[in-house]
């Protein structure tokens, strides 16, 4: 028999009844029935439920081991009684009745128990990280991983890919976000730089000669961390392609996408139509470059019915250059409390407050106001049917700008009985995050964001360029590599308008992929650059090396990089993407199982001619 087992803990059953086995794994929960042990048995597979009595030759050994000890037993495989027999899990027809047992690794008072589903402190679960990561749900969540990314390399090699590495140690690159730096030894006061996407080796691969290219890229970023992020590396799908065009790399994406949703999803729908929305759309619709479609509500543009209205505050903005009102329909929203209290949202993101209408049944009161009756006499009149309740609008801006604008807001929106309208006002980049947040957060309390959907959209048509309203000064929007709609011809006109081949795929509110047709022509990248103000000795110096290749016949080419921690967080159905990663870094990116980061030694300093200065 082997050293340590014969089978796993998932593999047990009914036909092995009668069979002496070897199994090994830790205690994951002892059961004392009078002088009756039970012990779940745990391995990477499954559980199985071992036993002895005081007949066991090892009872008095079996009596002291405790949780999260590992062991190994030998022992008889028995039907369980039909009664005791637990169908949850594979093995629950058997158990094994010990007749030898070893400690394979005893253990010490457990920080965090492993077994149930008590909540821990995120600083323990992270420094008894490898503790943690025995849970059944952080288990499934790490095979479930494993899994995606075995599924998106055989999906991507299906598709005439090929996998090839690129450097871990590179030159520093300003691509959106801080580098991590690596001193050199060899070359005193210089530094590497570990690299925060294979963005410019990709291309290079293209430049090579290479058609179709992907890695399952590590990628380092010295970010501030989020809940959809890690604060130090992530991994991607990375790709790229020769002679291709948007919808090129759309058609090759899309399928890898959504066979991996489709598998690992749980039964939840996936979307097998995703839209092309243009980034100013996602903006004014959904306040999100990353909208989640499962939320059915689209906002709009309102201003013609406030310009010039009774309500005050937003008719004196609308005078103001650059500003405009948006409404975020709200059906099923139109009760007062509701609106009070999307009202306290507004404020606690920062704003005076949220305006609103909503529309209920007309009361006796409007009724006695329209026909100059009493409302006693109205109430009659509405009991008996003689006059019509009909629907009214409700709200402070109801009043402010009259039923025949509160009507043409009511039908522009398409919203009835029972329906309610938020608005906010002014220069939309300043209120548009809000809205945002605020749409989402309707879509959830109304009841109306469909949480059995997987809702894919490709985000398209970036602006390249910003304009600083305080300097004036033009600057990238976004990614600067992009290659501009209409080339050379864009770069004469306004560079407010230019319009960069770069996209992104929202799903359920998050960025899953990002990626672009690349700027593969030295001259138009010169002229791009020198619009954001650098010159071209300056793009030479920082991007020297791609820019000198692209001057040795760069095919066009484009692709893009999907999130795989992100990806494996939505199909987990986690809200933080830390427990879809082995060992993560805290909030301060701080690894507390291994103590990093942390001080340098002074031969080590010394050796890359460096020096710790101490901060006041």
């Amino acid at each position: 028999m082997h050293a340590y087992r014969s089978h796993t803990c998932a593999e047990l059953n009914k036909s092995n009844v009668g069979e002496t086995v070897r199994l090994s794994g830790w205690v994951h929960r002892v059961r004392d029935h009078g002088g009756l042990l039970f012990i779940d048995l745990r391995d990477h597979y499954g559980i199985t439920q071992v036993m002895a009595d005081p007949d066991s030759p090892v009872f008095s050994q079996i009596e002291k081991v405790r949780s999260e000890w590992c062991i190994r037993i030998d022992g008889n495989v028995m039907a369980r009684d039909e009664s005791l027999v637990n169908s949850k899990i594979p093995t629950g027809e058997i158990e094994v009745f010990i007749r030898d047992i070893e400690v394979l690794g005893p253990s010490n008072e457990l920080p965090l128990m492993v077994f149930g589903d008590q909540e821990y402190p995120e600083e323990t679960r992270l420094k008894y990280r490898y503790l943690d990561l025995r849970r059944e749900k952080l288990q499934n969540n790490m095979k479930m991983r494993s899994d995606v990314v075995a599924s998106m390399r055989r999906r991507m090699w299906d598709k005439g890919f090929r996998e090839f590495q690129t450097p871990i140690i590179t030159a520093s690159s300003p691509e959106g976000a801080r580098d991590f730096l690596v001193p050199s030894r060899l070359h005193p006061g210089k530094f590497y730089a570990l690299p925060q996407a294979p963005q410019q080796f990709k291309q290079l691969i293209m430049v090579s000669g290479y058609d179709k290219y992907f890695q399952i890229a590590p990628c380092f970023r010295d970010e501030d961390p989020r809940a959809d992020r890690s604060p130090t590396d992530f991994y991607q799908l990375d790709l790229e392609m020769s002679f291709v065009t948007q919808q090129d790399v759309f058609d090759t994406i899309q399928p890898v996408i959504t066979g991996v949703f489709e598998e690992f999803g749980g039964g939840r729908k996936v979307d097998q139509t995703w839209e092309q929305i243009s980034y100013k759309d996602a903006a004014l619709w959904y306040g999100s470059d990353k909208p989640d479609l499962r939320n059915p509500i689209k906002m709009q543009v309102v201003s013609e019915h406030f310009r010039d209205s009774g309500f005050a505050i937003f008719a004196k903005l609308l005078e103001q250059d650059g500003t405009e009102v948006r409404a975020i329909p709200a059906p099923k929203g139109g009760s007062r409390k509701f609106c009070d209290r999307m009202n306290a949202f507004a404020q606690k993101e920062g704003l005076p407050g949220m305006g609103y209408i909503f529309w209920r049944e007309k009361t006796a009161d409007a009724v006695a106001q329209e026909l100059g009756i009493t409302v006693k006499e109205a109430q009659a009149k509405l009991k008996s049917g003689e006059v019509a309740g009909g629907m009214e609008a409700a709200g402070p801006l109801a009043k402010n700008i009259g039923p025949e604008r509160t009507e043409a807001i009511r039908q522009q929106l398409g919203l009835g009985m029972g329906d309610a309208a938020f608005f906010l006002g002014g220069k939309p980049k300043a209120f548009e995050g809000v809205a945002g947040r605020a749409r989402n957060v309707i879509g959830e309390e109304l009841g109306l964001t469909d949480k059995d959907r997987f809702a894919f959209a490709w985000i398209v048509d970036f602006p390249i360029y910003e304009q600083d309203e305080e300097t004036g000064k033009i600057d990238f929007e976004h990614n600067p590599f992009s290659m501009p709609q209409g080339g050379m011809d864009a770069l004469e006109g306004n560079p407010l308008e230019v319009l960069g081949y770069q996209y992104d795929l929202a799903c359920n509110g998050y960025e899953l992929v990002s990626g672009a047709i690349r700027n593969h022509r030295p001259e138009i990248m010169f002229k791009a650059f020198e619009i954001a103000g650098y010159g071209k000795d300056e793009v030479e110096k920082r991007f020297g090396g791609m820019v000198n290749a692209f001057q040795y016949g760069a095919p066009p080419h484009g692709g893009c990089a999907a999130g795989i921690d992100r990806i494996v967080m939505l199909l987990a159905d986690e809200a933080n993407i830390r427990e879809v990663i082995m060992f993560p870094m805290n909030q301060r990116a701080e690894d507390l199982m291994m103590n990093a980061p942390s001080e340098a030694q002074s031969d080590q300093l010394m050796e890359l001619s460096l020096r710790v200065i101490e901060q006041d």
